[in-house]
């Protein structure tokens, strides 16, 4: 999948209701924001054809495209994320964000469905800027990081078989990923990052989103200049709470592989069944520093549900929680165990 860029691609344009967007010869209709955060926001819109009726009612052969037919809205509601890009380095890494999307597809991934970049001018009549329009399939129940907020403020938690089922989807993502011929690492594995959808009889749908900090996931640093270079990506690109140790004091000689996402994976786990990462709640409790716990894995365990979450989850968690990444766990691993622990705590 390329960047277009064109002038027509892709239009804002808030003359007509809450405004159209066009994504290549594709019309879509603003219904409303959906959220926003740095230079990009997220809408919610519906498909329209060009003669002005919805696609879901009129047969449009919009989403033949689509790599995965069942990406196909039923009513003709999609996500929508502008970006605002101010600069030539976020123009490349909106690019780079379009071309790693292209490369992964799995039913835990949020798929790129079709994108646009398209030139405009600045506010002042100076300078030519760009803008990128991504549409995505829509997940209105919000983020993991919004149910958990919901039930922290009402007392409640997530079972422990909804917990292991929502962390067993996240690892089926990232295996995909980490098991490609060049291993992608997300770098950004949070439950910001991670969409919930509830569903009647079973437990709630996660896909992992957000692949701008995706990269090739094997980093060989053979100097100190190297070691400084990849702390300084990361302090960029890592949130600062699921952030692997190696990437707060990276050593000047050190291989550095997926594993990082293992630690962001066992914080997002934490997190699931808390509602709060593991070190932001070691600090807040002890006070200190936020890297010094991490890279102490200083670990505490919040009051929790009654009957008590089990304490092979406890072991789990630490379990990738270790803080040097030679001994830590890889997603097969994970896997494997989270398994048997699904089996062990269905019936």
């Amino acid at each position: 999948m390329g960047c277009s860029i064109s002038g027509l691609n892709a239009l804002y344009d808030a003359v007509n209701g809450g405004g159209d967007v066009w994504i290549n010869d594709n019309r879509f209709r603003i219904i409303r924001q959906l959220g926003e955060g740095g230079f990009a926001y997220v809408y919610l819109v519906k498909h329209v054809n060009n003669n002005n009726t919805d696609s879901a009612s009129s047969g449009s052969d919009f989403g033949k495209k689509f790599k995965d037919p069942s990406h196909v809205s039923d009513d003709g509601t999609y996500a929508v994320k502008k970006v605002l890009i101010q600069s030539d380095e976020q123009l490349q890494l909106v690019k780079e964000e379009i071309r790693v999307s292209s490369l992964f597809s799995h039913p835990n991934l949020l798929p790129l469905l079709d994108h646009a970049i398209i030139a405009v001018k600045a506010a002042d009549g100076g300078s030519w800027n760009h803008e990128a329009y991504l549409l995505f399939p829509v997940h209105l129940d919000g983020t993991l990081l919004d149910n958990a907020n919901a039930k922290k403020a009402k007392k409640e938690f997530f079972s422990t078989i909804d917990v292991l089922h929502i962390f067993r989807q996240l690892c089926a993502g990232l295996k995909h990923m980490h098991s490609l011929d060049l291993p992608y690492a997300h770098n950004d594995v949070k439950p910001g990052n991670v969409l919930i959808t509830h569903r009647k009889r079973d437990p709630p749908l996660a896909i992992l989103m957000d692949f701008g900090s995706t990269s090739p996931a094997r980093k060989e640093i053979r100097s100190r200049s190297e070691a400084l270079q990849l702390q300084e990506w990361a302090a960029e690109h890592c949130s600062a709470p699921f952030r692997a140790p190696e990437l707060w004091d990276c050593p000047s000689h050190t291989d550095i592989d997926e594993r990082t996402d293992i630690w962001s994976l066992g914080c997002t786990l934490y997190a699931t069944m808390y509602g709060v990462s593991p070190f932001e709640y070691a600090v807040g409790e002890s006070g200190g520093n936020l890297q010094l716990a991490i890279v102490n894995a200083q670990i505490k365990w919040p009051p929790g549900p009654n009957p008590p979450y089990p304490e092979a989850l406890h072991q789990f968690i630490s379990w990738m929680l270790q803080p040097q990444a030679a001994v830590r766990p890889r997603i097969d691993d994970i896997i494997i165990h989270v398994d048997k622990l699904i089996s062990k705590f269905s019936s």
